[in-house]
């Protein structure tokens, strides 16, 4: 199965660490550029279509600026976010030149993908950038994101892409060889899973954080994102990329790496970006009644089943649906107001008829609108 998945993937999203490339102490690293655009220009010429998801432009920013620790200040980070892009994409540029091969450079933030009309437009450019053969490399777009709008790690924003393209595998390259039983620096023991049929509670545990200067997060965000993919029907394989030649070779069906299989019920890419892209902006605390009405039976939400709101939040916003214990169990685009809401929980569909007025929608959230989680 492994092998059958590596070999039939086209549409590949490649996601490249901070560490392979750049250092503190050296900054950018054209060698190890150089040396993966010779992996990417071999999978191009076996069929694939790659898109690049690279980290890199802060340190590398960091080392043109001679500062001599990571920016805690956000606009010092923005500065070498600045100052590094175009380093890090002119290093880019020109190790693909040589190759003949063309580049682009995408930078997105949240805002970008939370918007459903900005993610399509997103969609139609990486989609019509791979038509004419173009190598799209995707970067967050560090000078301007503030907390708000940050997608916060690439290991995320990679997922995101590859649902934003429908690709058929994501790709992390990282300067650790993929999951294994246990923390490999703690126990030299531990060996290297290469197969992970599912994400477990047990697998996201033994997922360690990065404590290495260069990355913005560790195994736990890699996890993250390949659980988030897997929802969309997109596998994902974390693979050493500080070995030279490795990426082809595992991709070719050899031994290297760990591949999340991603799960038979595809969600569609609608109900993805609800549950994966959007940040609920409240909260609805349902009854036992509704949880099961939700999950067990497909049913919208109604103004009946609901217990207490946290808001606040307007029509159309992404909101969380919590049980009766406070547990996350559906996400959803609510049809109301948190205001109007707190006046029509627990009222039926009659009652709020009388009591506050004809309303546009029957459903609080409806069903074509809510993903369960």
């Amino acid at each position: 199965m492994r092998d059958e998945l590596l070999k039939s993937a086209k549409r590949i999203v490649v996601k490249i660490g901070s560490s392979l490339i750049a250092s503190r102490a050296s900054g950018l690293r054209p060698e190890q550029i150089e040396r993966l655009a010779d992996e990417i220009a071999a999978l191009r010429a076996d069929g694939r279509e790659v898109l690049v998801v690279s980290s890199g432009a802060i340190v590398s920013g960091i080392k043109k600026l001679q500062l001599k620790e990571y920016p805690k200040n956000l606009p010092v980070k923005q500065a070498a976010a600045a100052v590094g892009q175009s380093r890090l994409m002119w290093a880019y540029e020109k190790a693909f030149d040589r190759l003949n091969i063309q580049v682009a450079q995408i930078l997105l933030t949240h805002q970008d993908l939370a918007d459903r009309r900005r993610f399509l437009n997103a969609r139609y450019t990486l989609t019509a950038l791979i038509g004419f053969g173009v190598l799209p490399i995707i970067n967050e777009n560090d000078t301007v994101a503030v907390e708000e709008i940050r997608v916060g790690d690439n290991d995320t924003l990679a997922a995101q892409v590859a649902h934003l393209v429908d690709a058929d595998l994501l790709v992390i390259l990282s300067d650790v060889d993929g999951m294994f039983t246990e923390d490999p620096r703690k126990n030299p023991a531990a060996t290297l899973i290469p197969l992970i049929p599912e994400i477990t509670e047990e697998i996201e545990r033994k997922a360690g954080m990065s404590s290495t200067f260069e990355g913005t997060g560790g195994m736990a965000t890699k996890v993250r994102a390949a659980k988030k993919v897997g929802e969309y029907g997109v596998a994902t394989l974390i693979v050493n990329g500080q070995q030279p030649g490795l990426l082809p070779h595992v991709l070719a069906g050899g031994l290297g790496g760990s591949l999340f299989l991603a799960k038979e019920r595809r969600l569609t890419s609608r109900k993805h970006w609800i549950a994966f892209t959007l940040r609920a902006r409240g909260q609805i605390r349902v009854d036992p009644g509704a949880v099961e009405a939700l999950t067990q039976r497909g049913k919208s939400l109604l103004a009946s089943g609901i217990v207490e709101i946290t808001g606040p939040f307007e029509t159309g916003d992404p909101v969380s649906c919590l049980d009766q214990d406070g547990k996350e169990f559906a996400k959803g685009l609510v049809n109301f107001s948190s205001d109007l809401l707190d006046r029509m929980k627990g009222l039926k569909t009659q009652d709020i008829q009388q009591q506050i007025g004809p309303q546009e929608y029957e459903e609080v959230i409806h069903r074509d609108n809510l993903v369960i989680l």
